[in-house]
């Protein structure tokens, strides 16, 4: 079918539920259509405006005979000439299919992988970092579990992210974070490379995911600080085993063992929506594991270079030199291209 042949399409299911909804049914049916013509509404608008800007053009173009108006539908149609290409972009990337996904919360997870305590260092940067990204969005940004180093750093950091299609602007941050800088234990001023991974899953909801009791062992124990000792003499702290996975979440950051299993049971079925999402996609991987890879120095999808002052993001080839106001949360110039890849490597795709 033609992109235009689609549009008409388009016009006239939405015309077939406005009149659904005019004839004052009531019922599932009935909330179905208003659903359905809401997420529909946005598309008619650009399809109407599209559709305007086209008769301007016809118009514009039988008035080019006309000696005293020529000059002034030249004028316009040189306007109309780069509006229409780009209402119908607009128009394509509108009816892309969406992640269902997208608009979903996040648990974010960020934990440091080669690099021993710089990592941890750099694993509590870029834990600030999202949270100021989130706080720049107006999204809240809850703490689920924080463990910390030695050093002010952090051995892991794990957070839920609540707001408007979290999950769409923060999905492609899931990978290895490359850092590099002196650390402040460097004496001689030589500059080290550490990896940070970064997993960013769409949070779950009940009806997503089904756990049966029976394929959990839960685990009770007494929350320990830094090095190990017990801050407190009760057994509030929670493992919780997905037995036919594997999965095991561990949570002590809060002193009710109601809240941990709470906390423990979210980002469970946020790790399970995803491996679940994972094994649908051809394109990725069917483990969560593949989502952050192994830490390896070697593998990345970007590089912090403190002594640069320069952030790279090596797979869409995009350097900016700011460092100091991407770690302060200006994240948005790094990924809205990304979006923009993405969406471009869709329409490509469809041809």
């Amino acid at each position: 079918m033609s992109f235009s042949g689609q549009l008409d399409r388009i016009l006239a299911r939405s015309a077939i539920l406005k009149a659904e909804l005019a004839a004052g049914h009531t019922g599932e049916s009935s909330v179905r259509a208003a659903r359905e013509l809401a997420e529909l509404d946005p598309v008619i608008a650009r399809i109407e405006a599209l559709r305007e800007a086209e008769r301007a053009r016809d118009e514009a173009e039988a008035l080019r005979a006309d000696p005293e108006l020529a000059e002034l539908a030249e004028n316009e149609l040189a306007v109309l000439r780069e509006r229409i290409p780009a209402l119908e972009r607009e128009l394509r990337l509108a009816l892309l299919p969406r992640d269902a996904a997208d608009e979903r919360s996040a648990i974010l997870e960020i934990r440091p992988a080669a690099g021993g305590e710089e990592a941890a260092l750099f694993a509590a940067v870029l834990f600030a970092m999202y949270r100021r990204y989130a706080e720049e969005r107006r999204w809240r940004f809850e703490v689920l579990s924080t463990t910390p180093s030695d050093l002010d750093g952090i051995r892991e950091g794990i957070a839920e992210i609540t707001g408007r299609d979290v999950f769409a602007r923060l999905k492609f941050e899931s990978g290895v974070h490359r850092v590099q800088r002196v650390p402040e234990t460097e004496s001689q001023g030589r500059i080290h490379t550490s990896t940070v991974t970064v997993a960013v899953l769409p949070e779950a909801e009940d009806v997503d995911v089904v756990i049966n009791d029976a394929d959990l062992r839960i685990d009770v124990f007494r929350a320990s600080g830094a090095g190990g000792q017990h801050v407190n003499k009760t057994e509030s702290a929670v493992r919780m085993t997905h037995l036919p996975t594997g999965i095991t979440v561990s949570m002590q950051e809060e002193k009710s063992q109601h809240k941990n299993r709470a906390k423990a049971m979210k980002i469970l079925r946020a790790r399970l929506y995803e491996r679940n999402r994972a094994e649908l996609a051809a394109s990725r991987a069917a483990d969560r594991r593949a989502q952050v890879g192994s830490g390896d120095r070697s593998e990345r999808i970007r590089t912090y270079n403190f002594p640069q002052g320069r952030v790279t993001d090596h797979r869409i080839g995009l350097t900016l030199y700011k460092l100091d106001r991407v770690l302060e949360g200006d994240l948005d110039p790094l990924i809205d291209p990304l979006i923009a890849e993405d969406q471009a490597a869709r329409l490509a795709a469809q041809g």
